[in-house]
């Protein structure tokens, strides 16, 4: 599901619990996996360079807490270590530089700093309850540019002095009158209202010329109407412009449901509202307007001009859907589903789509490029603005029959600020490009791989990239020079998850890890060589573990889709039985990549597949198609069909383990959290027979009622494509149900709501089913972050798997 709402399992490690006693020796139980993670270790997280690019900071979770400490460490080598409140007020956060490197600026405890690279003074230049970011010199490196909400702000270096890049008001101009013929008719009549205009005009234009001609003044707002409210800014490196994206004012979002807190500190149930569903209503669309902040007027950028922004790409799914309803005498339905004239769009935002932000200048500012999405998710066009005509102008469109992914959309300029890059799918796969305004796209990488984190070096020669180049599960950095060439591999760690270049752009501080070894920190050259670890944070307790490495295969599909990677557990000495159980997990979030040679998100659950195995059972996890990491094919061939090519994937790779691994065909468990729980569901519903008996953990039921960011991309909207979500959902197939069934959900989930397990569970009443329960956990949400609500959730499990799996069936 989607990425943003489905990490939760991604972040248990740093959630405070409980702790329990972990059990010594290479005999696993429940209370052991899931006691409180922090007899574990820390992840690594969030690592930056210093100003002065000797040492990198990173942060760990402290044991029996969810706060974070901040370290430093000598990038050369040397002992970690944890500023203390003290040292804290002298640290420093991620930094940005001027284009001479004379400067470095960073955001620290929501305000802004600046540092004078040659004489290491520091300057603090906001201090305010509000919090600043987005720190950034002006292109000619005299102004310090930073932001405060929508609202931007300038520090000049030489006097010291600060304030307001652009007063925006989203209200008409109080001066610009409309003709009047009676106020005409005053003014004629009266002298003394003459001469009292005649003062204020006086006095406006005396007002005017003072503030032309005098540059420390606090510049004057510039009104952009009524109807609409600022969604985001961005103002251009030399001050001068100002792109602002507003959206309707008071748009409706629909309603929210609730859910209820039970157990509450006042002892009173408690209401709290989460999202809405898809289809009630559609996110609200969003314009775009220039500003010029020399001249204080402000001209609109028209979408209408993209290419394909008048096209209907959902035409034969309209029509059939506007045919049937007004077949029912739904005119009014049908009608509401006519399509626009223009379709409408939003600005592509890093914090929603994987990257990238929605709008790039160049250093100099004197170009700028935007990156808009259709709301029908089919389309994304990357445009330039022409300025003097104040229009935008199409340099990159990236068309999709399913849907736009929201990873793979960073974008931005090259140094000689008239270049292009950005990351596309054009090729099947995420690869790196570069355009020249006006001309050609070139393709920087190619391959079928995904290239993402690009990273464009401190002098421009070099893209630095992660990409699984050499297998889909293995990972690593790569370079290639930005003005195309070899794509060499720099790093040998095949699960390297994130990295940063040094200020100089000679070194790579890497984050990598392993199945069983959390997020680690290591230094090494740019150009490559052998690295220099600098953190081992895992815990004795745990290393000391005999666990069992997954071993990544590849199994055939039987449906066309090529292979499917995944993740095999079992015991060393597989010859020692003739016939056993097996479980099959499935990862959840859609669109994740689970089978790689990282670190799992799921480090719970392997670590009770370790378990299973030790109880006479093998494991197998599967990317199935829609998982992350094996290109756009894999990842759109559920449109419109969720659950279904899935399904044929988990169904080969049970036989692959009843032809390779000895496994009994009617003793094959099935369990997994999230859009692994729908899958559970859509297999047992939809596969009746097939699987022994699984536990579907927080699952969607009912695609109708989870939200439109994730769902409509994938099924389009409920109200236009019906046929889609009523295939796709698991309450249509409850008639089916055979199989003994679990079914799992924290009470106060505000992702996929307890709804959903609770209408499913009364179909099953009605349906008169047997052999179906479920558990509720009155204080877990998505993720769950309790140990207690993990052991119980758990225990039921094995003890499914134990009661309907492991059996051999006479």
């Amino acid at each position: 599901m989607r990425r943003t709402l489905f990490a939760g399992l991604a972040a248990l490690a740093a959630l405070p619990a409980a702790a329990l006693s972990p059990s010594t020796g290479n005999q696993l139980d429940l209370e052991t996996i899931m006691a409180n993670p922090d007899w574990i270790g820390a992840a690594v997280e969030q690592p930056y360079w210093s100003v002065d690019g000797r040492s990198v900071y990173y942060s760990l979770k402290r044991d029996g807490s969810k706060v974070r400490d901040l370290y430093r460490v000598d990038a050369s080598g040397g002992q970690s270590v944890k500023l203390d409140p003290a040292a804290m007020a002298q640290a420093e956060g991620p930094a940005v530089y001027d284009r001479a490197h004379r400067h470095a600026a960073y955001v620290m405890h929501g305000d802004i700093f600046m540092v004078d690279l040659s004489s290491g003074r520091r300057v603090q230049v906001t201090r305010s309850s509000e919090a600043e970011s987005s720190p950034r010199f002006s292109s000619d490196g005299r102004r310090l540019q930073y932001r405060q909400g929508n609202n931007w702000f300038v520090y000049d270096l030489a006097s010291g002095v600060g304030g307001p890049a652009a007063v925006l008001r989203f209200t008409n101009d109080p001066q610009d009158k409309k003709p009047d013929q009676l106020k005409d008719m005053q003014l004629e009549m009266f002298r003394s209202l003459r001469e009292n205009k005649s003062d204020k005009d006086a006095a406006r234009a005396n007002d005017d010329a003072m503030m032309a001609a005098d540059p420390g003044r606090a510049p004057k707002p510039i009104y952009l109407g009524e109807g609409a409210e600022p969604a985001d800014t961005e103002l251009s490196p030399d001050g001068r412009w100002m792109v602002v994206v507003t959206k309707p004012k008071d748009a409706k979002e629909g309603r929210r449901p609730e859910v209820t807190h039970y157990v509450t500190e006042s002892g009173y149930a408690e209401q709290q509202e989460t999202r809405v569903y898809v289809g009630h209503n559609d996110p609200a669309p969003q314009s775009l307007l220039l500003v010029d902040l020399a001249t204080a007027k402000f001209y609109s950028l028209k979408t209408d001009t993209l290419p394909g922004i008048k096209d209907d790409p959902l035409k034969a799914i309209r029509a059939k859907t506007i045919a049937a309803l007004e077949k029912d005498g739904k005119a009014d339905e049908a009608k509401a589903l006519k399509a626009p004239d223009v379709r409408a769009v939003r600005i592509v935002s890093g914090a929603d789509d994987g990257g990238g932000g929605g709008i790039a200048w160049s250093d100099d500012g004197q170009n700028v490029a935007i990156q808009l999405r259709a709301i029908d998710n089919k389309d994304r066009w990357i445009a330039s603005v022409d300025f003097d005509k104040h229009a935008l102008v199409n340099q990159d469109r990236l068309t999709d029959n399913a849907w736009i992914n929201w990873n793979f959309n960073d974008f931005g300029w090259l140094k000689d600020g008239r270049t292009l890059w950005f990351l596309s799918e054009e090729s099947g796969y995420s690869q790196l490009y570069s355009k020249a305004l006006g001309g050609k796209a070139k393709a920087l990488t190619s391959g079928k791989f995904e290239v993402s984190h690009p990273a464009l070096s401190e002098d421009g020669q070099w893209f630095y990239v992660r990409a699984n180049q050499v297998a889909p599960y293995s990972y690593d950095v790569y370079r290639v020079p930005s003005a195309g060439g070899e794509l060499t591999r720099l790093t040998q760690y095949q699960g390297m998850d994130d990295f940063a270049l040094s200020p100089d752009g000679r070194q790579l501080a890497v984050l990598h890890s392993s199945p069983y070894t959390l997020a680690q920190l290591a230094v090494q050259n740019a150009e490559g060589g052998t690295p220099r670890e600098l953190t081992n944070t895992m815990k004795p307790a745990f290393t000391a573990h005999a666990w069992i490495q997954p071993k990544i295969v590849g199994i055939p599909s039987s449906h066309g889709a090529g292979t499917i990677w995944a993740k095999y557990y079992g015991p060393a000495d597989e010859a020692a039985a003739a016939s056993r159980p097996a479980v099959i997990f499935v990862h959840g979030a859609g669109y994740l990549q689970n089978v790689t040679l990282s670190y799992s998100n799921y480090f719970r659950e392997q670590m009770f597949h370790n378990l299973l195995v030790q109880q006479g059972y093998v494991v197998l996890d599967m990317d199935y198609r829609a998982s992350e990491g094996y290109g756009r094919a894999w990842r759109t061939a559920i449109y419109r069909q969720m659950g279904h090519p899935e399904l044929e994937d988990l169904l080969d790779g049970k036989a692959w383990l009843v032809k390779n691994h000895g496994v009994d065909t009617k003793r094959v468990g099935m369990y997994g959290g999230s859009y692994g729980g729908f899958m559970t569901l859509m297999s047992l519903l939809r596969a009746p027979g097939e699987f022994a008996a699984g536990s579907a953990l927080r699952p969607v039921t009912d695609w109708t009622s989870y939200n439109h960011e994730y769902t409509a991309n994938i099924l389009n909207d409920p109200q236009l494509d019906p046929e889609s979500y009523q295939i796709s959902s698991p309450i249509a197939y409850a008639d089916k149900l055979q199989d003994p069934l679990l079914m799992q959900h924290g009470l106060i989930d505000d992702n996929v709501l307890t709804s959903d397990t609770i209408r499913l569970y009364q179909r099953f009443i009605e349906l008169h089913k047997n052999n179906f329960w479920m558990s509720l956990y009155p204080m877990e949400r998505h993720g769950f972050v309790h140990p207690d609500s993990w052991y119980d959730e758990y225990r039921r499990i094995d003890e499914l798997f134990n009661t309907y799996v492991k059996p051999a069936k006479q």
